[in-house]
């Protein structure tokens, strides 16, 4: 049965290095699961800064929900430790393939979207319940800065905060990372 163990912290405290260190510690064939979307040539440019830092052994599953067709993949199903980098970017990325006026719409409306994110994570979690890999989540920490100024930031904010809460109560294992330097936040025997 596998793991899941969830990285959080700050913007470049150090989650992704911790993240692949605890893959290669506990895993023999290991899966990257990268959630980010090129929006334009910065986001570009990042991915492949993302994907040359990383081993060439491990295969790149591109992907941020609808995780179900992985189920039929030979080459995931083969490895048996997956890090999912990063949950916030899913998160961002699932909110804005939702048909909603994040200004206007309300509060119901907002619900039904994390209604949505919710669901893509759970199915995440339970396919490797299933299966019986170990999955790394990597994900920011996003309730200790200023408070948003505007109402997108605002429901992301709350949004990502709960599916933390969320993830860290279905972990085995819960890291917090600061300044490159790992607290254990939860950790099982």
């Amino acid at each position: 049965m596998g793991k899941i163990i969830m990285v959080t912290g700050g913007a470049r405290s150090g989650k992704s290095g911790f993240a692949e260190k605890k893959v290669q510690e506990i895993g023999n064939k290991i899966g990257y699961m990268a959630t980010a979307v090129i929006t334009d040539e910065d986001m570009a440019k990042r991915i492949e800064h993302h994907k040359a830092s990383r081993p060439k052994t491990w295969p790149t599953f591109e992907r941020y929900k609808a995780f179900e067709v992985l189920k039929k993949d030979e080459t995931f199903l083969a490895c048996d430790t997956l890090i999912f980098d990063c949950v916030t970017t899913a998160v961002t990325s699932i909110m804005l393939d939702e048909p909603v006026n994040y200004d206007k719409d309300s509060q119901e409306v907002m619900d039904k979207v994390e209604a949505q994110v919710k669901k893509e994570l759970a199915a995440l979690l339970d396919m490797v319940t299933v299966t019986g890999q170990n999955l790394v989540l990597v994900t920011n920490e996003v309730g200790l800065g200023i408070v948003p100024a505007y109402r997108l930031g605002s429901i992301f904010r709350d949004i990502a905060g709960r599916m933390n809460q969320y993830l860290a109560s279905r972990a085995d294992e819960v890291y917090f990372i600061v300044s490159g330097l790992p607290m254990t936040l939860k950790h099982s025997l």
